[in-house]
């Protein structure tokens, strides 16, 4: 019998619910959202944190040439090191105090989990204030991405995220989210990602960035796009990589989407949608409770009207709770009715947790899914997950330290 003629088995319908944790709720009883970072003291002030002029500017105040900056630019972007004892081009005499002074260590890091095909290396790392942050390497054929914090913590208080349940600990500085690179270039350089196959010829740098780290990206805007921007400048200026291989991801902050559109820097663009209905994305992504399911999607496509970029919508495959056959039939007529052509829909696996009602979709119910949604001719491709074995998911590694 063909499949669209396969008869449709009732599913139960499981709602979200906190597991182990209780949700932050704000004084009418909703679940609270924190967009404001909280008053910290602040991160060491970083040669990254500046403009390539503020930069030469800071370096005629130490009463050095201006031209010293694009030295140490080179040193930090291009070679991926803060040590003084590797810029022998600059003067010998005050060279450990000012390095020291302009690229003071960011990150500690506390642990580092590998699988054990060694293709993928997640990173706890530790900052100024004692704030834990993640970030995980992983090799591809072809590229190798780097998945990025903004946050430490995050305020969108999503039920089924780790990251989440301890709340908003602070946004993190431009620096601190370039620093994720650089040392993760730092380590690809020394050798310390494993997984390359013979005659494998991609370069060991990271070549792609997804803003799915720990966090809201969109929520500390303003450092993210310096961050951004550092990322794309040529080097030694910046890190001289392709705005079309950084994926910036929100849960929907519709203003912020907008304005995000309007920077003329062709990033990927996700929405982590996991829900079509607002009923049921009430409840999954609390910020749903201010932009609705349609308003995010109206920005979502007015981002692929502005930039000609195809937008991405994560999907998060959960069992009995957003998985439903008719849910594909929803996504894609809420999809369709803004165009064709404009959007991939990316399902991914939730990581599994035994006897918890945030498990993954059985295999047949997930290709279902897929298959639902390709046949509306929505192009939907099952995402790939990594990190199982090392607590993947984001938040998982830094909940269990703190």
């Amino acid at each position: 019998m063909p499949p669209e003629f396969l008869p449709v088995v009732a599913r139960p319908q499981v709602r979200p619910a906190t597991e182990g944790w209780s949700q932050k709720l704000d004084g009418e009883g909703r679940p609270l959202l924190q967009f404001a970072s909280p008053k910290r003291g602040k991160p060491p002030a970083h040669f990254a944190d500046l403009t390539v002029e503020q930069r030469k500017a800071r370096l005629v105040e130490l009463g050095m040439p201006a031209f010293r900056a694009k030295q140490i630019a080179t040193h930090y972007f291009t070679h991926f090191t803060s040590d003084p004892a590797d810029m022998t081009d600059l003067p010998a005499a005050n060279r450990e105090e000012l390095v020291t002074g302009l690229l003071p260590p960011l990150m500690t890091e506390v642990r580092r989990l590998a699988t054990d095909r060694g293709d993928t290396i997640k990173f706890l790392w530790k900052l100024h204030d004692g704030a834990l942050v993640e970030s995980v390497l992983m090799r591809y054929p072809g590229r190798i991405t780097l998945c990025v914090s903004s946050q430490a913590g995050c305020g969108m208080n999503c039920p089924f995220c780790a990251t989440g349940q301890a709340g908003l600990t602070r946004n993190l500085s431009a620096a601190e989210i370039l620093d994720q690179v650089v040392r993760a270039n730092r380590a690809l350089a020394n050798g310390e990602l494993g997984g390359k196959k013979k005659g494998e010829t991609t370069p060991e740098r990271v070549s792609n960035i997804v803003f799915m780290g720990m966090g809201e990206p969109l929520a500390n805007y303003a450092r993210l796009m310096h961050a951004v921007r550092t990322m794309v400048a040529p080097q030694p200026e910046g890190l001289g990589m392709s705005a079309r291989h950084i994926t910036v991801s929100t849960v929907g902050l519709v203003p912020a989407i907008g304005k995000l559109a309007d920077e003329d820097i062709p990033v990927t663009f996700a929405l982590s949608l996991h829900a079509p209905d607002d009923e049921l994305r009430d409840e999954l992504i609390p910020v749903n409770s201010r932009w609705k399911v349609d308003e995010a999607l109206d920005a979502a496509h007015a981002y692929f009207e502005k930039t000609g970029r195809r937008v991405s919508i994560e999907y998060a495959l959960i069992k009995d709770m957003n998985d439903h056959a008719w849910r594909a039939d929803l996504l894609a007529e809420k999809l369709l009715a803004r165009g064709r052509g404009w959007v991939h829909v990316n399902p991914i696996p939730l990581n599994p947790t035994p006897g918890s009602i945030w498990t993954s979709s059985e295999p047949e119910v997930q290709d279902e899914f897929v298959r639902r949604l390709n046949a509306a001719g929505i192009p939907t491709t099952l995402r790939d997950t990594r990190g199982k074995e090392i607590d993947g998911a984001c938040g998982q590694l830094a909940a269990a330290d703190a």
